[in-house]
């Protein structure tokens, strides 16, 4: 079965002050948008996943392992599993990101629950 869903519409949760996220899930991946707001608290941190941010909308510096990217919309960074990295939102604007994870993220599941009403699950 296949839904038109639109991440705008979407239940979101805040990450903390400055950073939004909502979810989509696949049988496989699972899709992830972050909203993030000029002079949010960064959060370095590292994941046993490996994850593929594209930038939306705005500009972003994206500090992976000892390198630095500064990105905007259509740049696409791969992320290894385990590598520590974070996100900052140069700017005035909202920067939008999109991560792809695969496999499904487990401790993201509560993300996607609205969607148990519209499709079967795998």
């Amino acid at each position: 079965m296949t839904t038109l869903y639109n991440f705008n519409d979407l239940p979101r949760e805040t990450v903390r002050p400055g950073v939004e996220r909502a979810a989509f899930r696949g049988d496989h991946f699972m899709a992830v948008m972050n909203w993030l707001s000029p002079g949010m608290d960064v959060s370095p941190h590292s994941h046993t996943f490996e994850q593929v941010v594209m930038i939306v909308q705005g500009q972003v510096r994206f500090h992976v392992g000892d390198e630095t990217f500064d990105a905007g919309p259509g740049s696409i960074i791969r992320i290894p599993p385990n590598v520590q990295h974070y996100a900052e939102p140069l700017g005035t604007e909202v920067a939008l990101n999109l991560d792809i994870f695969a496999p499904v993220r487990a401790d993201y599941l509560h993300l996607v629950e609205y969607q148990q009403a519209n499709e079967p699950q795998p």
